[in-house]
């Protein structure tokens, strides 16, 4: 196979030990020669070894994507090598032969690879993107830590007999908190706790008297009052790290300004959606076919003797994919081009009493949100909407007529016209 880089190299990624392999010109079989080398994963050993790289004129370096592992060694071939270009790969795209798994010859297996530019490179954000997407992302670990918490806090609730949940819509609510409170502070006559309701929920007054009466004790009190405490806490670092993305997004305002734009899209879905393809998609994702690929969010592609198969979506960007799933179910509750998107595939894939249906239906509307994205920053133009009649405008008349003449036919009816 032709050789089209003459330097090249790749790392085969460890917690504490690399393998390098490097590909030059040599007097082996195929006149090619392979130096291979191990090092530690400190960083001061990792700069030497991107130094020695660039001494034997390496002109590109490929390794596979091992999460927080592949980090520090792609960013110090980044800032003390002198590469044309670092490639971090898919790991299942690089599977080396079975029978010569060793942490040098996968380096070797890679390398060979590379040479004959047989590795394409993953997605890798500018490092403002990929900050604001680790804050990102550790937000939505905290909030889901924060509902945890919460259903924990209703565990022992339950157990103790108070129904708060069942009247109201959640515990977490000023006025359940309230009420928890008072409870952890020794009072336990339903009607007294009842009081405590505030807004729309004293109109629940008689039923909250019923549901606060059980058996809490102390035990349940020390229990209520330590989840208490713990989601406090954890509002406190929601709301720091809300501070913090605002800061940091402030670079990106005119992209989430035409993000929010979007049915279904608002400012904290903007965020999330740049700091997973930043705010330039264009520039790394030549078309928005290719970006929904990558998200794993378009439908699979699997042909064999030229009949086509029903094809498992790919796993794709697992941080991304709920987003748009999310933003997809906001955008199809108003009146719309995605909304009528969605019903269009309902009734197509067995009607709204399928949960199957739905699912696949939503999936639909978030591939559809994800290529208005694309275009929306590429363009840079905000959002047009096409309106809730979009389908039926394009549809021809003439055909749609004979469509729903032959299923009355077909359910065994005569049809006849007027004009």
């Amino acid at each position: 196979m032709r050789v089209l880089y003459e330097q090249c190299a790749a790392v085969d990624v460890g917690k504490d030990v690399i393998a390098v392999a490097v590909r030059m010109p040599g007097d082996g079989p195929d006149g090619r020669v392979t130096v291979r080398r191990t090092y530690k994963t400190f960083y001061g050993v990792l700069r030497e070894m991107a130094l020695w790289l660039t001494s034997l004129g390496v002109s590109h370096v490929a390794m596979e994507s091992t999460g927080s592992y592949s980090m520090p060694v792609y960013h110090a071939l980044l800032e003390h090598g002198d590469f044309e270009q670092v490639l971090v790969c898919n790991a299942r795209h690089v599977k080396n032969v079975p029978g010569r798994k060793t942490d040098l010859g996968d380096a070797e297996w890679l390398a060979q690879l590379l040479e004959c530019g047989l590795m394409t490179g993953s997605f890798m954000p500018p490092a403002d993107v990929k900050a604001a997407r680790d804050v990102i992302r550790y937000r939505k670990k905290i909030a889901q830590q924060r509902v945890s918490e919460v259903s924990r806090l209703g565990d022992v609730l339950q157990d103790a007999g108070i129904k708060i949940d069942s009247v109201a819509s959640s515990i977490a609510t000023k006025s359940g908190i309230a009420m928890i409170g008072s409870l952890i502070d020794g009072e336990r006559r339903g009607q007294v706790l009842a009081e405590l309701a505030m807004g729309k929920m004293r109109s629940k007054i008689p039923d909250l008297s019923m549901a606060l009466e059980g058996r809490f004790g102390d035990h349940h009190a020390v229990m209520c009052r330590l989840h208490l405490d713990h989601i406090s806490h954890l509002e406190e670092t929601l709301e720091q790290l809300d501070a913090q993305l605002k800061k940091m997004m402030q670079p990106f305002q005119a992209a989430v300004s035409l993000l929010v734009t979007v049915p279904g899209i608002a400012a904290l879905s903007a965020w999330a959606v740049i700091s997973e393809i930043s705010p330039r998609p264009a520039d790394y994702f030549p078309t928005a076919a290719q970006l929904a690929s990558w998200t794993g969010i378009c439908p699979g592609n699997h042909e064999s003797a030229g009949k086509h198969y029903p094809g498992k979506r790919r796993h794709g960007n697992k941080h991304l994919q709920p987003v748009l799933v999310e933003c997809a179910w906001a955008a199809v509750r108003h009146e719309g081009y995605l909304r009528s998107l969605y019903h269009r595939h309902v009734m197509r894939n067995g009607g709204y009493r399928s949960r199957a249906a739905r699912n696949k239906a939503i999936i639909t509307v978030a591939h559809a949100i994800l290529v208005i994205i694309w275009h929306v920053l590429s363009t840079g133009k905000p959002y047009e909407e096409l309106g809730p009649d979009y389908f039926d405008r394009r549809a021809d008349p003439e055909r749609e007529t004979r469509r729903l003449i032959a299923r009355l036919e077909a359910l065994g009816h005569t049809v006849s016209l007027a004009a």
